[in-house]
């Protein structure tokens, strides 16, 4: 039985950004203009922290940029390293909050202490040295940030063996790359992770929650041996136990209400929704920063059986990433959405997995009277334009068996920043809007710190090819 289109229905982490963090100099050295745009090729002028020869040395002319540390390169000719007195005992020199007695390696750079991550850097191309001469481009010289004694000793993943039905949240953590608990209060890493209902409120994991190896034989993990599946229905395969057996399963049943966090579910312009969501289901982190992290990235996809049939009506699945403190650029705390802002749904402008558009907004209906109005769109122009090969043997390419169509999103990834050594909170959640019915399934993999000095801006993107 068809519904009726109305308002009745509605360790650590593993992979590292490749690019070193910022150091402020201890002893600087005369003349020049400041640093290149990273620490491979020195600033323009005079020697800046490496002072002596002709002109600057790459990775140390000029006073080193946010995205290096001072020792990550080998000068070339034209410096020596520089002379400081920061690294004996007495008071934070480099204000990173960790003192020599406690940990720091190197208290001339705020980026190397017991607090920050390890980040492998690239090795230098091309020619540097500052306009009073030339300097060789340097060599990758591993360094030290969480001075634990070891270079560049990032650790694995953390997400094998895990159960497909396992109810630690730890462990969907785990599936994500974010392996590390953080053992002090300086210390970075997971805080605390727990299932929740949308609005956070505890809940047990249940069918709504899987660890997979594999979405389907077509879709792979990102990162590690394993990815955390979110789904309004059940986070199975066809052929896993629990597995749906169609389009439409509920763990609570239409009667039990559900519970979003406020100001969602988030409308799409002239497309509104119902404000009643079921079966909502979250994995909250509460998450403490490296001290030289700027940002935070994962990757993620979103399935549903809405599409296309149901896009521009009031029954509209959502996926959320919401972030507490919500960082600037954020929708209410929601850091994953489309350039036009809308949420993650079938109206999210990156839905392009699936077998065809024929049945696209068939059960919206324009009313321009209405408050507010609902403008219903047409089919996009690259409609399905990647195929509908990532829908096979996930039970989205025929609903479980009873022949209803679906599509999904490629993967998709999400950026956001963040300040060192802050302590925040990352909800993942799913939710069914207005009724039970034509299930939804989120797919997150790949988190990431990001380390790289830079201005790191909310964004949501197609995900570049795993590394």
């Amino acid at each position: 039985m068809r519904r009726m289109a109305s308002s009745f229905r509605m360790g650590s982490a593993f992979p590292i950004v490749i690019a070193a963090c910022a150091m402020i100099a201890c002893s600087a050295g005369s003349g020049g203009t400041g640093a290149g745009p990273d620490n491979n090729t020195g600033g323009s002028g005079g020697g800046g922290a490496s002072q002596g020869g002709n002109g600057g040395a790459p990775g140390s002319g000029g006073v080193p940029s946010d995205g290096g540390t001072s020792s990550q390169f080998m000068t070339g000719p034209g410096g020596a390293p520089p002379t400081n007195n920061c690294d004996g005992e007495g008071p934070d020199y480099d204000q990173d909050g960790f003192t020599v007695e406690e940990g720091d390696c190197n208290d001339c750079d705020p980026n190397a202490n017991p607090g920050a991550i390890e980040v492998i850097g690239e090795a230098p191309t091309g020619e540097g040295g500052g306009s009073g001469g030339e300097g060789g481009a340097g060599e990758y010289v591993p360094v030290d940030e969480d001075c634990d004694g070891t270079a560049d000793n990032v650790a694995g993943p953390c997400d094998t063996n895990l159960p497909l039905a396992g109810t630690d949240p730890l462990d969907g953590a785990r599936a994500v790359e974010i392996c590390k608990q953080a053992a002090t209060e300086k210390d970075w890493g997971i805080v605390s992770a727990q299932y929740v209902r949308g609005d956070g409120t505890p809940y047990a994991a249940n069918q709504q929650v899987g660890i997979l190896n594999t979405f389907g034989p077509n879709v792979m993990p990102r990162a590690g041996a394993s990815m955390l599946a979110l789904s309004s229905g059940y986070a199975r395969l066809p052929g896993q136990a629990g597995a749906c057996t169609n389009h439409s399963c509920t763990v609570l049943g239409l009667s039990a209400p559900g519970y979003a966090p406020p100001d969602f579910p988030q409308d799409v312009p002239d497309c509104p929704i119902s404000d009643v969501v079921h079966d909502d289901i979250g994995l909250n982190l509460t998450l403490r920063a490296p001290t030289n992290a700027t940002g935070f990235k994962f990757n993620f996809k979103f399935h549903s059986f809405e599409f296309g049939e149901y896009v521009c009506t009031t029954f509209n699945d959502q996926f959320i990433a919401l972030v507490n403190p919500a960082p600037p650029g954020s929708v209410n705390g929601n850091i994953s959405f489309d350039a036009e802002g809308n949420p993650v749904s079938v109206n999210i402008a990156f839905f392009d997995v699936c077998a065809s558009c024929s049945d696209f907004a068939q059960n919206c209906y324009d009313d321009p009277t209405a408050v507010p109005p609902v403008i219903c769109p047409n089919p996009p122009a690259n409609c399905c334009s990647a195929g509908a090969g990532e829908l096979a043997g996930t039970g989205f390419e025929n609903g479980f068996g009873d022949g209803e169509d679906a599509g999904g999103t490629s993967w998709l990834q999400t950026q956001a920043p963040v300040t060192g050594g802050e302590t925040f909170e990352l909800r993942f959640a799913i939710w069914d809007v207005g009724d039970t019915a034509w299930d939804s399934t989120s797919i997150v993999d790949a988190f990431e710190w990001i380390a790289n000095g830079g201005e790191v801006p909310v964004e949501t993107t197609p995900a570049p090819p795993p590394m």
